[in-house]
């Protein structure tokens, strides 16, 4: 048994592993069945698998809780948004995940919730919208305007109205923050960026300590049917063990990147919490062990000029999703289901564990060919 007391570090990589005996494997094997002899806990491959109970173990040994994996991030999502009761207020950032705000669009035409919209970066305001909800949705740095929330805040006047919490943690990662500990009732992860790292794994998580919130999201899961397939489990897994080498060097490289990128006569409003200058710095400093590898910023000129940026790249993909080890970018008002609000040429950049002067010549080159 692994003792929980280990630094983070060490139960990325020691944890989730098979009991040790004479000729075990180190790593427990993709399990490829969907049907188990019966007596034991498994009882059919829509329960559970060996392959996802392994990358469970890890990520609710870094998260604080237990976990439960689902086919996407989304899947994670709508398991705890169905949870809502009829009629129910949640309470969500305005500038939330665009998928979340989707979902919660698709519910509010239902009749099934409805969405109750706050600025992120204002605990005041979100204190002052709990009244009558039945979820506070929240989510820091927000995806992809990199508003920081302050979550021991937001978190402590939801305990204070009755209304449990859940956050969206694909951002930061565990390694980075810990919304349970700062007393969150649930966290949901797209294991598809950060946790599995290497844009090969579609794969989404929840994690929770309250032991009723875990059974409700595991029936949902077994009932709809929202599984991760065990080859998924195990590649996530073995992007896993990487997490703490790959979350040191992309913070790392954002930071050097954020910091050259104020300079650039190509870039507006450049958001990223490790800046001394960003509005959210001081709070991300309190709650976050780091500042994470995602930074925003918006271009000169029009969307003409933000997708020619985004086009000029070389090294530096132009693709949606973030937290693998290659550096993504791209102009996030090209989804239609992104908020209106979010600037036309506002470039949300992950950035990855290349070397950051090849990462910053790039970027830099791309910049200047629409000044």
């Amino acid at each position: 048994m692994i003792s929980p007391d280990l630094s983070p570090q060490t139960l990325v990589v020691a944890a989730g592993r098979p009991e040790k005996a004479p000729d075990a494997p180190v790593n427990v094997p993709v399990v490829l069945s969907s049907t188990f002899h019966a007596g034991g806990p498994i009882a059919y491959g829509r329960s559970s698998n060996p392959s996802w109970e392994a990358f469970e173990e890890v990520l609710g040994a870094l998260e604080g809780g237990r976990a439960l994996s689902f086919a996407s991030g989304m899947g994670a999502i709508s398991a705890v948004l169905d949870l809502v009761p009829l009629g129910g207020v949640v309470v969500v950032p305005h500038h939330s995940y665009s998928g979340v705000a989707a979902r919660l669009r698709d519910l509010e035409a239902a009749g099934r919730v409805t969405a109750r919209l706050v600025p992120a970066d204002d605990a005041d305001a979100i204190a002052g919208a709990l009244a009558g909800a039945a979820l506070l949705w929240l989510e820091s740095p927000t995806n992809p305007a990199m508003e920081v929330c302050d979550l021991p805040a937001a978190i402590a006047a939801a305990k204070a109205a009755g209304v449990p919490t859940v956050c969206d943690n694909t951002f930061a990662g565990p390694l980075v923050q810990r919304p349970l500990a700062l007393g969150a009732d649930v966290v949901v992860h797209s294991a598809t960026k950060s946790l599995a790292g290497h844009s090969d794994v579609l794969m989404g998580a929840v994690v929770t300590t309250d032991d009723g919130w875990y059974e409700r999201i595991l029936r949902t899961r077994t009932l709809v049917g929202a599984i991760p397939g065990p080859f998924e489990a195990w590649l996530a897994l073995r992007g896993l063990r990487t997490l703490a080498l790959r979350v040191r060097q992309s913070q790392e490289n954002a930071l050097e990147l954020a910091t050259r990128l104020q300079s650039h006569p190509a870039v507006r409003n450049l958001r990223y919490p490790g800046l001394p200058s960003d509005p959210g710095h001081e709070v991300a400093a309190r709650q976050m062990d780091g500042f994470g590898a995602i930074l925003s910023f918006e271009t000169v000129g029009d969307a003409g000029t933000a997708e020619r940026v985004c086009d000029a790249t070389q090294l530096i993909v132009h693709a949606t999703s973030l937290g693998g080890v290659e550096t993504l970018l791209e102009r996030r008002r090209r989804w239609v289901e992104e908020r209106p609000d979010i600037p036309e040429t506002l470039i949300r950049v992950s950035v990855g564990i290349e070397d950051v002067d090849d990462l910053w010549d790039d970027l830099r080159q791309a910049l200047d060919s629409v000044l």
